[in-house]
């Protein structure tokens, strides 16, 4: 199943069957830039699904004209690096996100995403209080307007040397001390696959804090199937065991020669 020409799906794209939408499924734009965000959402409307995660206000228009969700904004950030536990940067995101949350509500979405940034030599309970008093001059204008901001969970053995909110436990943390339900985290199970592992016993521990889920394969962050070590239909139904309402997106690269039949079937495969 692929495109047969530019932003067309072939036939084999199709659902064969209506999802059961045990979860509510997502996708990454930054993994699938080879399309067109139109093209993106003409590909998630057959395949059986309705949003995109990490989109900015730029593209929330194409996705607005095909009835596709943005489950997760960004555009607010100063990048992977520069985040929350720095006080240098505070002002700045300050002003950003301030802006953001407006343009978020606005648009009538939820989720906005927010990072930690990285160490530079700091103590992680230098960070952390540094990251609470920083999103607190937010905070109260995220809950007026009804946004969520959400802090990715993020590995620094592989992908992201020294970032700081690198262990559930940090980000829980974080979590308790704002203590508002504006605040939470993006559980990433690659990510944290290899950071901690345990993935289902701490899912099940601290899912109340988990307001969203990224999935990829381990190793790789390639597609979520046989080939790698992580048993993501046992996952998801563990996520869904919690109660949870949010949104499951996948953040997997494609490595096979044809991306949306990767796609389709990691949906199917979430979909247990």
């Amino acid at each position: 199943m692929g495109l047969a020409a530019p932003g067309v799906v072939s036939a084999r794209a199709g659902a064969v069957e209506p999802l059961r939408a045990n979860l509510k499924h997502s996708v990454a734009r930054w993994t699938f830039q080879r399309y067109s965000v139109a093209e993106l959402c003409r590909i998630v409307r057959r395949i059986g699904f309705s949003a995109i995660d990490l989109v900015g206000p730029e593209d929330w228009p194409a996705l607005k004209a095909h009835g596709v969700f943005s489950s997760m904004c960004n555009g607010a950030e100063m990048g992977l690096e520069k985040g929350f536990a720095a006080t240098q940067f505070h002002d700045e995101l300050v002003e950003r996100y301030t802006r953001h949350i407006d343009l978020v509500a606005d648009a009538g979405y939820r989720n906005l995403i927010c990072f930690s940034g990285n160490r530079n030599g700091m103590d992680p309970g230098e960070g952390l209080a540094n990251a609470e008093a920083g999103l607190k001059r937010i905070l109260g204008h995220a809950e007026k307007r009804g946004v969520v901001l959400v802090m990715e969970l993020l590995n620094s053995k592989v992908d992201h040397p020294d970032y700081l909110c690198d262990r559930s436990a940090w980000g829980v943390e974080l979590c308790k001390r704002i203590g508002s339900g504006n605040f939470g985290l993006l559980y990433d199970i690659y990510h944290m696959q290899i950071m901690e592992g345990d993935i289902i016993a701490t899912i099940r521990k601290n899912h109340p804090f988990f307001v969203h889920y990224h999935t990829a394969g381990v190793p790789g962050r390639h597609e979520i199937g046989e080939g790698q070590e992580l048993n993501y239909p046992a996952i998801c139904r563990a996520i869904r065991q919690t109660g949870f309402d949010g949104y499951l997106a996948q953040e997997f690269i494609p490595e096979a020669p044809d991306p949306v039949a990767s796609l389709r079937d990691a949906i199917r495969l979430c979909d247990a």
